[in-house]
């Protein structure tokens, strides 16, 4: 009911709105045609219609002018108009209904079931007991026994080695000078000049010295020497040993016997109960609903229009024929 109260109210508003609009545009259409018009003069205007009226000159001429006249023009201006449409609407109502539900109700009933108890009582059984006996056992002792034995015991020794040292000696020799060397003049201007000459160089020549140097060498001696051999010598101890004899033992054995005991056992029996529950049911509901239907509504537009008018004066000019 509320959204067709709204779609009621927009369309009225809508309609109002429409109107106002309608009602400015043809004031607007109005005001134009009345400045497109050409408005003519007063004097030809009324030369004009004098022209016309009395063509021969009978009639005096009438004052008169032209003015603007506002005047109402008949107009046809689509509107929505708003229906109203019965139609119907589906809906899920809940209702109640007994149903018969079945519960399980807590009840005792007796059994009678076995158990089983256990007894003791005493038996005599043969046992292994342990017990303990000295014996003498052999064994061996592990003694110590000195050995001298011939060992290498290496010993360092002084030795002369000789040794050869290079030296190098000064010696001179004779070398010859190959080619002929200008010695001088004589008196008597003869040139004097020698060849294969001879001269004195200075070189070194080398000379071996024995020296004799003192080095030592490793050689091997035979020492004695003590040492301790492992032996093992034959000895007696005396031991406990362990044996088993058999004994009376009294012990307590358990006996299984079945007996019967009542007990209360908890059962579930079905009972039959009425409930109600709720279930949707269909129904149908009358629903008016809002739509528009386009109409044609007459209206009135403001026009302006140019019309003339007559001055009419009460001293008349009286021709002969009146």
């Amino acid at each position: 009911m509320r959204g067709e109260r709204r779609d009621s109210c927009s369309s009225v508003h809508l309609g109002i709105k429409m109107r106002t609009l309608t009602i400015t545009i043809c004031f607007l259409l109005a005001i134009a045609a009345s400045k497109a018009v050409p408005v003519k003069k007063p004097e030809e205007s009324a030369e004009a219609s004098r022209e016309k009226r009395s063509p021969s000159g009978w009639h005096s001429e009438h004052e008169g002018g032209w003015e603007k006249k506002l005047i109402w023009k008949e107009s046809w201006v689509q509107i929505w108009k708003v229906n109203k449409k019965l139609t119907w609407k589906t809906e899920w109502v809940k209702e109640k209904v007994p149903v018969w539900k079945t519960e399980h109700v807590q009840e005792w009933k007796e059994e009678q079931i076995p158990y089983t108890e256990i007894l003791k009582k005493p038996i005599w059984k043969d046992v292994q007991v342990p017990i303990w006996k000295e014996v003498h056992v052999q064994d061996y002792k592990k003694i110590w026994k000195p050995v001298w034995h011939e060992i290498q015991v290496p010993v360092t020794k002084d030795i002369k080695v000789p040794k050869w040292i290079k030296n190098y000696v000064p010696q001179w020799v004779k070398e010859g000078v190959p080619g002929e060397k200008y010695l001088g003049k004589d008196e008597h201007g003869w040139e004097y000049t020698s060849h294969d000459l001879w001269r004195k160089k200075l070189v070194w020549k080398v000379q071996w010295t024995k020296v004799w140097k003192t080095v030592q060498k490793q050689e091997y001696v035979t020492e004695k020497k003590l040492e301790w051999k492992e032996a093992w010598k034959p000895v007696w101890r005396t031991e406990k040993k362990q044996e088993w004899i058999t004994k009376q033992k009294e012990e307590w054995v358990e006996e299984k016997v079945q007996k019967w005991k009542t007990i209360k056992k908890s059962i579930w029996v079905p009972v039959q109960k009425k409930v109600w529950v709720e279930k949707s049911k269909e129904i149908q509901l009358p629903v008016w609903k809002t739509y528009k239907v386009a109409d044609w509504k007459k209206v009135w537009k403001p026009v302006w229009v140019t019309v003339h008018h007559e001055v009419h004066h009460d001293d008349h000019e009286h021709h002969g024929w009146d």
